[in-house]
């Protein structure tokens, strides 16, 4: 016979005692929370004396739901994160479920990974009502309203312990689209200490909710709208998007709330047979009003007041996003700019476009400057290609990858039997090459000194003099020099001629690093989309995929990314690349950790190698087991196997 604790003895007979229809309900407890006992042991057939453990999904059907709620976990991630950043250090965890309850994005202290496993607040588990019994995410998805369950409003005894914050997330119909949830294992006694948890996790629900909202209908006019004239562009409370007749399409809760009160309603599934509703039946205005915001006044601002209860409401519009012309602008007129497709809207990347298309036709010799892999030498053929040397030739050289020896000759070219193993006709140097054109010399840093000489004369006199020849060439070029390394602190050591330095400094562009750049979706899907455009079927890049991707430092900066997508195209067996088709280096938080069983067998000093060596052997070598414990893929585990050189005993021969 199993002994129940007093506490849980006492907690048990609580529910039992108010979730029958006996005895009145006692006025201390939540009408929300006793509603949901009912349901548990009513509708659900659960007992509190005997909880059930954490359910978790299998890998592949936790794929599947995060799968199907990919657009939202794109947009939810920044704001997931951003929550747990101010949490974390109180001992809290992050959970984003889907509209079933299942999981499928999780933060949490990796310490404290067993004890989260072991109260089912992790990655991949069930948190339905049905299942769990009245718990926070659960009991939110039945009551579509946001709630706190603190300690014993749990129905499970095996929950007691936890205080859990859950808060809806609905999609423009209202229908229930996620829930965000904070959970703790450890909290003060009274209910009343999560008060700022609860309004802190509606204000990051609001956040994602209407962030997913505006990517929706980003193809659609935005009307946003508050109370207060100064907070309209900063606040956007209620957002509600407009066709070109002036018909809404949809709206936020906000929205929905504001429409209701004024005896309007927008259908849940638009059609063409559902009645219209149109602005004007909200607002007493013309519709060239709504649509002519942006030019009412200074501040892009406009008042309005409602039909039904004459309320007044500032209005800004959101205009549609334009799909950028591919070449020719729909005009007719000259062709796009090379130097606008290199950036989106980082506000660092669109100030130094601005500088570079002023400078891109400017006789004026530029420096670029960032780290490696910033992306240096596609600026520079954007510059050139954008200005009028743009149909004369662009010569590039990398002075740090060239051998010393033959730095010389390339540059400045030979005449015939200059020296031996030379060319019978000699050569035409790179610099000669970019007459007319645009010499780029990348990691100028790296020139040797006497070469530096040479190539100050050359930018001084328009003249080269290649090697053996008695009398220098004309030459018209422009010279973009570029430098990961700082060249005005090398030229105070000795290391860089001086006058060299000025004479390539006309003009000086500094280049972001990746990890500083808030364009990092679109730099993502740019590369993507050029080196998945030959293949006659190219994979499309998963939620999960781009959010890692979005997560990773990126030390390598662009040109790291070019070699993990070409990686993940290489390495993908579907129609699609997930998380597991990513090098390792950019999963930092999918580190290889034992499950909770495993640990409590195995040193805190194991590495590995050997943790995966041991998994595999208890299971008899079979992957797939061993990817469930791990809760890896097995693409994963293979991977490691590889890293590890992991060979089977039956493979070893």
């Amino acid at each position: 016979m199993r002994i129940v604790p007093s506490s849980s003895s006492a907690h048990i007979d609580t529910v039992l005692s108010h979730a029958g229809d006996l005895p009145p309900l006692g006025a201390r407890f939540d009408p929300l929370i006793a509603r949901s006992w009912k349901r548990c042991i009513q509708d659900y057939g659960l007992d509190p004396a005997q909880p059930a453990p954490p359910r978790f999904v299998a890998r592949q059907v936790l794929l599947d739901h995060q799968d199907q709620a990919d657009e939202l976990l794109n947009v939810a991630r920044a704001g997931v994160e951003q929550l747990y950043r101010h949490i974390a250090e109180l001992g809290y965890v992050v959970l984003l479920t889907d509209s079933r309850g299942i999981t499928v994005q999780f933060l949490g202290d990796p310490d404290d990974e067993a004890a989260h496993r072991k109260t089912g607040l992790y990655l991949g588990a069930d948190w339905s009502e049905d299942h769990a019994g009245t718990c926070a995410v659960g009991t939110c998805i039945k009551e579509q309203q946001a709630l706190t369950c603190h300690h014993h409003d749990h129905f499970s005894a095996h929950h007691i312990g936890l205080t859990c914050t859950a808060v809806p997330i609905f999609n423009a119909q209202g229908q229930l689209l996620a829930v965000l949830d904070i959970s703790a294992l450890h909290s003060p006694p009274s209910k009343d200490s999560q008060t700022f948890a609860l309004q802190l996790v509606k204000q990051y629900a609001r956040m994602i909710e209407d962030a997913y909202f505006l990517r929706r209908y980003r193809d659609q006019h935005i009307l946003c709208l508050d109370s207060s004239r100064e907070f309209v562009l900063i606040n956007r409370h209620y957002l509600l998007a407009l066709a070109e007749d002036g018909s809404l399409l949809a709206a936020n809760t906000a929205g929905r709330r504001l429409l209701a009160q004024c005896a309007l309603e927008l259908p849940v599934r638009p059609s063409a047979l559902a009645p219209k509703v149109n602005v004007q039946q909200l607002f007493d205005c013309e519709l060239s009003d709504v649509f002519n915001i942006p030019y009412a006044s200074a501040d892009h601002v406009r008042a309005f007041r409602t039909h039904r209860q004459n309320a007044l409401y500032f209005a800004a519009l959101m205009e549609p996003r334009r799909t950028p012309p591919s070449a020719l602008d729909a005009s007719g007129g000259a062709p796009r700019c090379a130097l606008d497709e290199l950036a989106d809207d980082d506000p660092l990347m669109r100030k130094l476009l601005a500088r570079a298309k002023r400078l891109s036709s400017e006789p004026l010799n530029i420096l670029l400057n960032g780290e490696t892999g910033t992306g240096k030498e596609r600026l520079a053929r954007a510059l050139h290609d954008s200005g009028r040397r743009a149909t004369a030739p662009f010569v590039a050289i990398n002075c740090a990858a060239m051998p010393e020896s033959l730095i010389e000759s390339e540059l400045f070219g030979y005449q015939p039997g200059t020296f031996t193993g030379a060319r019978s006709k000699g050569m035409r140097g790179l610099i000669q090459q970019a007459d007319g054109g645009t010499l780029f010399l990348d990691e100028i840093g790296d020139m040797p000194l006497h070469l530096q000489t040479r190539l100050l004369r050359v930018l001084a006199e328009q003249e080269v003099m290649p090697l053996g020849a008695d009398k220098p060439i004309k030459v018209d070029l422009r010279v973009i020099a570029a430098s990961h390394r700082d060249l005005r602190q090398m030229s105070d050591a000795g290391q860089f001629r001086e006058d060299l330095y000025y004479r390539l400094n006309g003009a000086t562009l500094k280049l972001p690093a990746l990890r500083e750049r808030a364009d990092k979706g679109y730099l993502i899907e740019r590369l993507f989309r050029e080196l998945s455009e030959q293949r006659q079927r190219p994979p499309r890049l998963r939620g999960d995929a781009m959010s890692a991707l979005l997560g990773y430092a990126w030390p390598g900066n662009i040109r790291e990314l070019r070699n993990v997508l070409q990686y993940a195209l290489a390495t993908c067996e579907g129609e699609e690349i997930t998380v597991d088709d990513l090098p390792e280096e950019c999963l930092p938080s999918l580190k290889l950790r034992p499950a909770p069983a495993v640990a409590q067998a195995m040193t805190v000093a194991a590495d590995p190698a050997a943790q995966l060596a041991e998994c595999l052997r208890r299971h008899r070598w079979n992957v797939s087991a061993a990817a469930r414990e791990l809760s890896l893929s097995r693409p994963t585990v293979y991977r490691w196997m590889r890293v590890y050189q992991i060979v089977p005993p039956n493979a070893q021969e």
